[in-house]
């Protein structure tokens, strides 16, 4: 907010409006929210608040059981390359964008089950990390940076996580056939689709060199829909800790 034009009032609207509802806003439905003329200035707040989501969710690491897996988000490239061959038009293509999801969590037992049909694990923690390939040694590094190294580390049977055993405690790789993972990993693939869902209903195409400030609104709303109106507070309160230079990236 520091050295902002705009009024505190614009300030606390896009906050409230931000943590109002579990999905997201784009910046043209903010824009008419504020009554404001000009859609960049509204454009760059938001993704203020969002590097701000990011900055304080890395404050902390994962630890316990840890679901992982990778997926593949769509975004317009900054750069036009040669035409694709159609094998790679889908995983591996310049238009896909590399992200590492992973999340802590907590076993329930089945008599605390609302349901049969519920989780057999409740979530205490996610992050969302765009890398740049996903090769065995950046994987292994981004999960040294984001999990605590007693942790327990529970993937599929991909070969790039077969480093993961020099980072953390333990590593179980789970072979199954890939309408099987969703009940190994359940936690991970629905962030995963809900993500999905919510970017191409609400923000339609995301640069490159943005999705991570997305994926960090996703995730810092995801960890926290429990804390309800309290949840302003905690993003005003994160916003104005923050120092100046966080917001200074865009």
């Amino acid at each position: 907010m520091e050295a902002s034009n705009f009024p505190f009032r614009y300030w606390l609207m896009a906050i409230h409006l931000v943590t109002f509802t579990k999905k997201s806003f784009s910046a043209l439905e903010m824009q008419r929210q504020l009554g404001h003329k000009r859609y960049e200035p509204i454009w760059a707040m938001l993704h203020k608040l969002r590097i701000v989501m990011g900055n304080r969710d890395d404050r902390y690491k994962l630890e316990g059981l840890v679901e992982l897996d990778e997926a593949f988000f769509e975004h317009i490239p900054l750069e036009k390359k040669e035409p694709e061959d159609p094998e790679k038009r889908r995983r591996g293509s310049n238009k896909q964008g590399k992200v590492l999801v992973m999340a802590s969590t907590e076993p329930i037992k089945k008599k605390d089950r609302p349901d049969k049909h519920s989780k057999p694990s409740r979530l205490k923690f996610i992050k969302m990390r765009v890398v740049d390939d996903l090769s065995s040694y950046t994987i292994a590094s981004q999960v040294k940076s984001d999990v605590h190294p007693k942790s327990t580390v529970r993937t599929d049977g991909y070969l790039g996580h077969q480093r993961l055993k020099e980072v953390v405690a333990r590593h179980k790789a789970l072979v199954l056939p890939p309408k099987e993972q969703g009940k190994v990993l359940p936690w991970v693939h629905t962030a995963i689709s809900n993500a999905k869902r919510l970017f191409l209903g609400t923000h339609h195409s995301i640069r490159q060199d943005y999705l991570q400030n997305y994926l960090d609104e996703f995730c810092y709303k995801l960890k926290r829909n429990y804390f309800k109106e309290r949840l302003f507070d905690r993003l005003m309160i994160a916003s104005v800790t923050a120092p100046w230079y966080e917001s200074q990236t865009l």
